[in-house]
């Protein structure tokens, strides 16, 4: 089996699989969705799910974000972690898009990125996923099946990321990514996991899984 027939048939799998595909983190508009994504780091989104309410009660949108003060917003998603560096990034970037985007969040990676706490990650979910601008966000979970699935050499994430793009359809790479992860926590776990069993790794995984 070449790479592309091994790639289309990882496709076919996925797409059978998750023929549907809700966006993990609830929002209501791109703002919403920045704010989840951002506390999704080293976070679960199930956790962020449970946060993200009980701070959009309080302000949904950047105009209301920067009357509470950075300590407010810290005590609120804590139960997310890392919330000394994600309440300043919050209140920071709520600033700039007040300043320099009349409230709105740009469409655009460059402009996402120089927004404080924002990285390479979270910019490509957010237009991706909000704005349906084709990206491939690596996660964990994606790092590990491409992987695994020896499409990649593994050694960082934004290898993984090139190779994920240069063997994936353009089109496809939105539901991919979703796809992806959305496998990765059901059949292909980091721990617990038989190749044997698994529906994509028992026909394309790397040798080594099975030793």
């Amino acid at each position: 089996m070449t790479k592309k027939e091994k790639v289309e048939d990882i496709i076919n799998i996925l797409d059978k699989l998750y023929p549907t595909l809700p966006i993990p983190l609830d929002h209501n508009d791109p703002y919403t969705l920045l704010i989840a994504v951002l506390l999704s780091a080293q976070c679960t989104d199930e956790r962020v799910n449970k946060i993200t309410p009980l701070l959009f009660e309080r302000a949904d949108n950047p105009y209301d974000m920067v009357q509470l003060t950075v300590e407010e917003i810290k005590e609120i998603i804590k139960p997310c972690g890392l919330s000394p560096m994600k309440s300043k990034g919050i209140h920071g970037l709520s600033e700039i898009l007040i300043r320099e985007h009349n409230g709105e969040v740009p469409v655009s990676f460059e402009e996402l990125e120089k927004l404080p706490a924002v990285g390479h990650k979270t910019a490509s979910v957010v237009m991706s996923q909000a704005f349906g601008i084709p990206a491939f966000p690596v996660d964990t979970h994606i790092h590990r099946l491409m992987y695994r699935w020896g499409l990649t050499t593994g050694k960082n994430v934004e290898q993984t990321e090139k190779d994920a793009k240069r063997l994936f359809p353009k089109e496809k790479w939105n539901d991919l990514h979703l796809q992806i992860i959305y496998f990765g926590r059901e059949y292909c776990q980091a721990r617990k996991h038989d190749p044997n069993e698994c529906p994509i790794c028992s026909k394309h995984g790397r040798k080594t899984l099975f030793k």
